[in-house]
């Protein structure tokens, strides 16, 4: 195999490219959260991501296709659901199984179980939106001690508490204890802070989510002795499995400097991050405007990125679902992944398929081999040079 090679999949948190095939059967038919965002704000301004091709991807307004794209294409999971953990799994080889949804809340006996291992009462247990949830709770939680528990469209057991109130550390063995009892896809931590009208949220965000059901690209490239960084949520989505380093990345800035100083420093691995603000901060809120600034930053970065590109470097943009701001309600939406792939040969060819054709490639490019998961490598087979 020829020098170092680096693979960089960077996930755009909810920034689907248009509604699957079976999204209806999700409440989703229509979707499009890049197209949509767009028309919203009068088109996007990304002239990075136009260059690679990202108009080629999918009609937005604003970014018009270009003649010499990079590699690209739309990507559909291969199993269910439209949440995190579902698209990076997908990502990575896995298929989504049907997991256990809660749309009008917990069970009592359920929530009664919590009650009795956290030694608190509950409020909320409803279908939500987490800062809403926070701000409609807040003043309630404060007075009482009990702790907002809050769900969505996908298989999630949310619990927030001000650190005031419950320290991150025991909001944490809460959540650990929902984990040990619910078979839900994650138990997400959501502490906050603040006064009554200014609730935010911290960067102690965790989440305790069920490991992969099957083998995954990442266990793959970590047999081969490579190292897997995860930046942001990535580690937690995966429970952990087929990481070998982790990068704080609560939010954009942060995690976008993780990826800085990995495409500056790393010498050789798979560096998979995930840029999450465009979903938990301007998509469940609608914010086409802040959607739009965070897609504008991300292409700086992007443009950054390609540009310290090394000859043995792969760069993979994509994304894990959608949250279309025309969609009624402000959960997720069963959507494509946009792909942007840029690596030395690349001949721009327009590459549909699953999801997992992203931790195939991964795969291929750093280890020189193909492993018996979901997924068509779109990078090219390595030549040995004995």
């Amino acid at each position: 195999m020829e020098g170092p090679r680096r693979a960089f999949v960077v996930v755009l948190d909810a920034c689907g490219a248009g509604a699957l095939p079976d999204a209806a059967d999700y409440g989703d038919a229509g979707a499009n959260t890049l197209a949509h965002v767009a028309e919203a704000v009068g088109g996007l301004r990304v002239p990075a991501l136009q260059r690679l091709g990202l108009g080629n991807v999918t009609p937005i307004e604003g970014v018009p296709p270009v003649e010499q794209p990079v590699v690209h294409g739309r990507l559909a999971p291969l199993g269910h659901g439209k949440d995190s953990t579902a698209g990076h799994w997908e990502l990575m080889g896995v298929p989504a199984p049907p997991m256990p949804l809660y749309p009008d809340g917990f069970p009592a006996d359920v929530i009664a179980e919590f009650g009795r291992a956290t030694g608190r009462e509950v409020i909320c247990n409803a279908r939500a939106e987490g800062l809403g949830a926070i701000a409609d709770y807040g003043e309630e939680h404060l007075r009482t001690g009990s702790l907002i528990v809050y769900t969505s469209q996908d298989s999630v057991f949310q619990v927030a508490a001000h650190t005031s109130v419950v320290s991150e550390a025991e909001l944490y063995e809460h959540c650990r204890a929902a984990r040990r009892m619910l078979d839900v896809g994650r138990v997400i931590a959501r502490p906050f802070e603040g006064e009554p009208g200014a609730f935010r949220r911290t960067s102690g965000r965790h989440d305790f989510a069920l490991p992969p059901p099957t083998r995954s690209y990442l266990d793959e490239i970590c047999a081969d002795g490579v190292e897997v960084h995860a930046v942001g949520k990535v580690a937690d989505v995966f429970a952990n499995r087929g990481i070998t380093s982790v990068h704080p990345g609560h939010d954009n800035p942060t995690a976008i400097a993780a990826v800085d100083r990995l495409v500056e420093s790393l010498d050789a691995g798979l560096v998979f991050a995930n840029l999450v603000d465009t979903d938990q901060v301007y998509g469940h809120r609608k914010d086409v405007q802040g959607f739009a600034r965070a897609l504008a930053e991300i292409d700086a970065a992007a443009e950054r990125w390609v540009a310290d590109m090394r000859p043995g470097d792969l760069v993979c943009l994509c994304a894990d679902h959608g949250v279309d701001p025309r969609h009624p309600g402000s959960d997720h939406t069963r959507e494509h992944s946009p792909l942007l792939a840029i690596f030395a040969g690349q001949d721009g060819r327009r590459v549909d398929g699953l999801m997992a054709r992203v931790g195939a490639s991964a795969l291929r490019w750093l280890c020189g081999r193909d492993a018996d998961l979901p997924g068509a490598p779109f990078t090219p087979a390595l030549v040995s040079s004995t």
